[in-house]
């Protein structure tokens, strides 16, 4: 895909601060041209994926990164509901978090996640593993609608 630049609207489900500021750096230095969404909380999460509430005027995300330990409705939740939904569930959601439970990779894959990455604690490795899953998605991997 060399030349042809697509803008891919990523919805960040993460109510860590610090991993949102990462995320943000990392999609900043790499690829200016993907819009980066956020929302700290799963209930926030389907708000924004049903445009309800504040978020009436949202993007449909083309990709998902999807947080598992989240206040108000986890991320198990948010999967579970979102893949249940007709409307939403061909968007990719890539599961980012920090959890290294076997039951949770399982419980995740068998809700249609379409991937499991564990964030590192390292900052540099951190966004380095964001910007890999960024150019799968943008490069790589055709998205609905793309």
């Amino acid at each position: 895909m060399t030349g042809s630049h697509k803008v891919v609207d990523v919805l960040l489900v993460e109510d860590d601060p610090g991993d949102v500021l990462m995320t943000r750096e990392a999609f900043e230095e790499h690829k200016v041209t993907n819009r980066l969404s956020v929302v700290s909380d799963g209930v926030s999460a389907m708000e924004f994926l049903r445009k309800t509430g504040d978020f009436a005027d949202a993007p449909t995300p083309d990709l998902i990164l999807l947080d598992l330990n989240l206040p108000r409705m986890d991320g198990r939740e948010v999967l579970a509901e979102l893949k249940g939904d007709p409307e939403l569930r061909q968007i990719p959601v890539v599961v980012l978090t920090t959890s290294e439970a076997e039951e949770d990779v399982v419980r995740s894959y068998a809700l249609h996640a379409n991937a499991y990455v564990t964030k590192p604690v390292d900052f540099d490795r951190f966004i380095d593993v964001v910007r890999q899953i960024d150019d799968f998605f943008v490069s790589v991997v055709r998205l609905p609608g793309h």
